[in-house]
Formats: C-alpha cells, sequence, structure tokens
C-alpha cells in the first residue's frame, strides 16, 4: 500500500558515531489504491453522485409504471405502448436542445426549470389516467417529460471538468457511470412493478416524479462542481464534428441490441431473467473502469464491438439447443459483460470528439441515438417473434451488433487512427 510520505528513518553521522533518528512530521496517510474509492474522494464528488443517483433511478421506473398504468385502467396494451413510445419519439427531439442549453447556461439553470416541466407532465398522466380522460390527453402529458434533462449526461460533463487531462480518471469515471445506468435500469422497473402493485396503479409515477424532482435539486445545488458555461459562444452541433455522425450511427445499432434484447427474451422467457443481463453489465462495467485506458480509444470500441458481437450469439444457441431457463440465464449475463465496455469507451470517444463546452449536448446526442435503436429494436424483434418464434428472433440482436462493429469499423478507416 502506498503512503503519502516516507518512513524511512534517517541517518547521521555524529563524530565517530552513526545515529539513526526518526522522521520528523504529520504521520504518514495512507492512500487507497482503489480507483473507485479515489474517484469518490474527488471534492464535492459524492453529493453530486447521490442527488444524481436519485433522480436516474426513475428514468427505469417511467415506461414500466404508466405501461402498468394505463393498461390497468383502459385496458389496452397497444395504447399504453403507443403513449410511451409517443414519449420517446418527442425525448429523442427535444433532449437535445435541452443539453445544448444547459451547456450555454449552466445545469442549475435548465436542469431545474426542466424537470419541473417533465414532472408536471407525469403527474398531469397521472391524474388523466385516474379520471378517465380522453386518450389524447394521455399522449399530450406523457409528451411534455421530454423535457427531462439528461442526468447520466450532466454527471459525466462534471466528471470531465473535475478530471481534464487525467485520462485514468475519467475511465473510471466513465465505468463508474455506466454502473450506475444498469443498476438503475435494473432496479428501476422492479421498484416501479412492486409500487404499482403493492399500493396503487399510479404509485411508480407518483413517486417516480418525486424522486426525479429531488434528485435534481440535490444535483443542482452542488455548484462548486459544475462545469463552467461561455454564453458568448455560439458553436454549432456536435454533429457537425467529424466522425461524430459514424460514432451515433454505431450507438443507434448498439440501441437495437438492447431493445431486440428485451422484447425477445421477454416473449420468450419472461421479463424477471434480463435482470441477469443488467447485473452482468454492471459487473463488467466496473471491472473494467479498473483497467487502463485505452490509448487507441477507437481500436478500443472495435475490439468491444467485436466482443459483443460474438456473446450476443450465446442466447441463439442456448434457446436453440435446450429449453433450459438457467442455459439462457448463463448466456444473459455473458452478453452482458460485453455491453458496459462497449459504452464505456463509446462515451469516451464522445468526449473527446465532442468541442469544448457541448458535453452534454454531444452525450445526449449518443443517448439520443441509442433511444432511437432501442425503439427500432424493439419494433423488429417483436415482428420476429410474431413471424418467425422466439427462437428465431435472437438472431435480430446479433445482426445488429454485427452492424454496429461493420459501421465502426467502417468509420475507423474513414477517420485514421488517433483520438
Amino acid at each position: 500500500m502506498p503512503y503519502d510520505t516516507p518512513t524511512t528513518p534517517l541517518h547521521a553521522v555524529s563524530g565517530d558515531m552513526l545515529v539513526i533518528a526518526p522522521r520528523t512530521g504529520a504521520p504518514a496517510r495512507r492512500t487507497s489504491t482503489n480507483p473507485y474509492r479515489r474517484l469518490l474522494a474527488t471534492p464535492g464528488a459524492r453529493a453530486f453522485t447521490a442527488g444524481n443517483l436519485i433522480a436516474r433511478l426513475p428514468m427505469g421506473m417511467f415506461s414500466v409504471s404508466a405501461v402498468i398504468m394505463i393498461a390497468g385502467s383502459r385496458g389496452s396494451y397497444a395504447l399504453a405502448g403507443a403513449v410511451t413510445a409517443t414519449g420517446l419519439a418527442a425525448t429523442a427531439v427535444v433532449a437535445p436542445w435541452t443539453a445544448r442549453l444547459v451547456d450555454r447556461y449552466g445545469q442549475a439553470r435548465i436542469a431545474v426549470p426542466a424537470t419541473a416541466i417533465a414532472v408536471l407532465g407525469s403527474l398531469a398522466l397521472l391524474l388523466c389516467v385516474h379520471y378517465d380522460a380522453p386518450d389524447w390527453t394521455l399522449f399530450a402529458a406523457y409528451a411534455a417529460t421530454a423535457t427531462t434533462p439528461n442526468t447520466g449526461g450532466m454527471s459525466r460533463a462534471r466528471w470531465a471538468h473535475l478530471h481534464r487531462g487525467d485520462p485514468a480518471a475519467l475511465h473510471t469515471a466513465n465505468s463508474f457511470e455506466q454502473a450506475a445506468d444498469e443498476l438503475c435500469f435494473m432496479l428501476g422497473p422492479a421498484l416501479a412493478a412492486f409500487l404499482c402493485a403493492a399500493l396503487f396503479p399510479e404509485a411508480g409515477t407518483l413517486i417516480g416524479a418525486v424522486l426525479l424532482m429531488t434528485g435534481v435539486l440535490i444535483f443542482a445545488a452542488q455548484r462548486a462542481t459544475e462545469p463552467p458555461v461561455a454564453p458568448g459562444t455560439r458553436a454549432g452541433s456536435p454533429l457537425r464534428t467529424r466522425g461524430m455522425p459514424a460514432l451515433l450511427a454505431v450507438f443507434l445499432a448498439t440501441g437495437a441490441v438492447f431493445g431486440a434484447m428485451e422484447v425477445v427474451t421477454i416473449a420468450h422467457a419472461g421479463g424477471a431473467i434480463l435482470a441477469l443481463q443488467a447485473g452482468g453489465s454492471c459487473v463488467a462495467g466496473l471491472l473494467y473502469g479498473s483497467l487502463r485506458p485505452a490509448v487507441a480509444i477507437r481500436r478500443r470500441l472495435l475490439w468491444c464491438l467485436a466482443g459483443m458481437a460474438a456473446l450476443m450469439s450465446l442466447p441463439l444457441l442456448a434457446a436453440s439447443s435446450t429449453p433450459s431457463l438457467l442455459a439462457l440465464a448463463g448466456s444473459l449475463l455473458l452478453a452482458g459483460a460485453a455491453t458496459a465496455p462497449t459504452m464505456v469507451t463509446g462515451m469516451t470517444l464522445v468526449q473527446r470528439l465532442t468541442p469544448e463546452g457541448q458535453l452534454n449536448e454531444g452525450m445526449t446526442l449518443s443517448v439520443t441515438a441509442l433511444l432511437g435503436g432501442i425503439a427500432a429494436g424493439s419494433a423488429t424483434g417483436g415482428w420476429m417473434v410474431e413471424h418467425a418464434g422466439t427462437i428465431t428472433a435472437y438472431v435480430v440482436p446479433g445482426c445488429a451488433a454485427g452492424l454496429a462493429l461493420a459501421m465502426a469499423a467502417a468509420g475507423i478507416r474513414v477517420r485514421g487512427n488517433g483520438a
């Protein structure tokens, strides 16, 4: 274990005698070798991380809560799915603009009112469902939640500001944030389903809204760690940055992997088993963060995508070779282990490609691409389930992973090495 100050005694000569004297000064202080402990020791980090985690948990709650609430009240899963899809589409349009305002005017100044609008939208949806309002009001209310700020992106922007010039710390921070994403999306749906069943159908949406507002207020109050803004600059969209469109296409295909795997697995074995994929990704993300950051980040992304493409074939092999859910569970655990390293490496590349002062917008664009891919993957996976069966439908996430690898390889050949 390393120490901050040496403890070796001093040697001195007095006449013809050797004198050994202890060093004076403060006692040695032990420094942790755990990269995550060192990361959270950053001044102010624990406070904004706590607020961000509280705000991020509802991200895994809202869609499940809305489906349970609407389907239970109106008796239509088609209506529930259409409402949540509308919210997803609205988020894809609004989120980049919200992130641009955050970059231009500051996190606290924009995130709090944007969250308040989103919370009001969630509460309006709850009231419309409870009081049996016309169906169109459900779409309008849920679309208002699109102003929800990208809390994960804001947290990553703070780490990038606090540890600029330190690739190792940023690598650990990105791994920590990815593990937090996986944890929240693993716990959020389960918590939402429990609240809706144990309390009342609207409980998941109500408590999720309270958590979101509370978490953002705590996060925004940590002004000392907030990245500075440059309101006088009028930079163009990060989409114009060389290499960014190709990278967003990779995120789009990666999102299709997630969306297809979710739908196909629910149809084949139920939703509970999906927690294993998220759990495998969470553990892999934390382990990945303890490794050295890549020097050739694009090459590392290629290797991660190749690993994801290979491991995504395991659920198909398990489902087609045996009816055992244990085998499928193991294959999902291994398949999930490739997703976090891929996302961490991709987000690191986004940070390197995005111009300074536009980190929130750049990372929100990547999340938007992921959401679009999830929607496309869900639709494709659902179509395959209905027309070819659940086993054959496991081809979809594997093909999407292969497509992500091919697009990354094509983009890297065009742009060359580096970054």
